[in-house]
C-alpha cells in the first residue's frame, strides 16, 4: 500500500469517525479540514524524504562514475609506465564503478519517476484540501440557513390558533369589555347623580347662547343698511323687551333676505 492509500485510508476513516459522531456540522467540517491539513504535512514528509532518496542515488551513481574515470586514469598511467599488469586492474575497477554507476542510475530514473508521481499526487491533494476548505464555508452557510428554517417552521407550528393568537383574541375581548363598562358607569353616573340634566341645561345655554349671537347680527345688518330696518311697533316692541325678538320674526326677515323678496319696509317705500 502506497503513501497516498494510506493517506487516504486514515482520513476515510477519521471522517467517518466525525460524521458518526458529529452534533455540530460546522464544527465537524472545521475538523475534517485540520485532520486533512494535518495528513498533508505528514505527506509532504514522506515526499520530502522520497526526493532526498532521489538525490542521494543520483550523487551515488556520479560518484561511482567518477570513481570509474579516476580508474581509467590511472590504467592510461600504468601504460605510460609500462605496467600492464597495472593497468589490468585498474580497468577491472574502472568497469566494476562502471557497472556500479549503471545500476545506480537505472534505480535513480525509477525512483525520480515514483518520486515525480507523489509530488503530482502531493499538489492534487492539496488543491482538493483547498476547494474543501472553499466548499466548507458554503456548506456551514447552508447548514445555518437550515437550521433557520427550522427554527421558523418550529416557531410557526407553534402559533396555531390556541397559542398566541387566541391571546391576542382572549386579549382584545377584555380590551373591548373593559371599554363598555366604562361607558356604562359613565352612563350611571350621569343618570343618577344630575349630570344628564346638568348636561340637558347647558346645551339649552349654548343655543341660547347662539341665537342671541344671530339676533345681534341681524341688527348689526340692519344698522349697516344691508337688511331693512324693522317697522315702528315691532321696534317699539323690540325695546319693551329688551332688545329680544321672537322666532317668527327672525324667520320672516331670514327667509327675505335669503329669497331676494322686499321686506316690509321695501314695500312700504315702494
Amino acid at each position: 500500500m502506497g503513501i497516498f492509500d494510506k493517506l487516504s485510508t486514515l482520513i476515510k476513516s477519521n471522517i467517518n469517525d466525525l460524521i458518526n459522531s458529529a452534533e455540530n456540522p460546522e464544527k465537524m467540517l472545521n475538523q475534517i479540514i485540520i485532520d486533512m491539513r494535518e495528513q498533508l504535512a505528514k505527506a509532504k514528509q514522506q515526499v520530502a524524504a522520497a526526493i532526498a532518496d532521489e538525490k542521494r542515488l543520483r550523487d551515488q551513481a556520479n560518484a561511482e562514475y567518477r570513481l570509474a574515470d579516476d580508474w581509467e586514469k590511472r590504467a592510461v598511467l600504468a601504460v605510460q609506465e609500462g605496467r600492464d599488469d597495472l593497468a589490468r586492474q585498474a580497468l577491472v575497477r574502472n568497469n566494476e564503478h562502471l557497472e556500479h554507476g549503471r545500476q545506480l542510475e537505472m534505480t535513480w530514473q525509477t525512483h525520480q519517476m515514483e518520486t515525480e508521481k507523489l509530488k503530482a499526487s502531493l499538489r492534487e491533494l492539496n488543491d482538493k484540501i483547498e476547494e474543501a476548505k472553499r466548499k466548507k464555508n458554503l456548506l456551514i452557510a447552508r447548514q445555518r440557513r437550515a437550521q433557520a428554517q427550522k427554527r421558523i417552521s418550529e416557531t410557526m407550528s407553534g402559533l396555531s390558533e390556541k397559542s398566541a393568537f387566541e391571546a391576542f383574541a382572549r386579549m382584545e375581548e377584555r380590551i373591548d369589555t373593559a371599554e363598555r363598562q366604562l361607558r356604562a358607569a359613565a352612563e350611571i353616573d350621569e343618570e343618577f347623580t344630575g349630570d344628564k340634566l346638568s348636561n340637558e341645561f347647558k346645551q339649552l345655554e349654548r343655543g341660547a347662547t347662539a341665537g342671541n349671537a344671530d339676533l345681534q347680527l341681524l341688527a348689526l345688518k340692519q344698522k349697516m343698511g344691508i337688511l331693512p330696518a324693522p317697522p315702528a311697533e315691532k321696534r317699539a316692541l323690540n325695546a319693551g323687551e329688551q332688545g329680544s325678538a321672537t322666532d317668527a320674526e327672525f324667520e320672516e326677515i331670514a327667509d327675505q333676505e335669503t329669497d331676494g323678496r322686499p321686506t316690509n319696509g321695501d314695500r312700504t317705500r315702494s
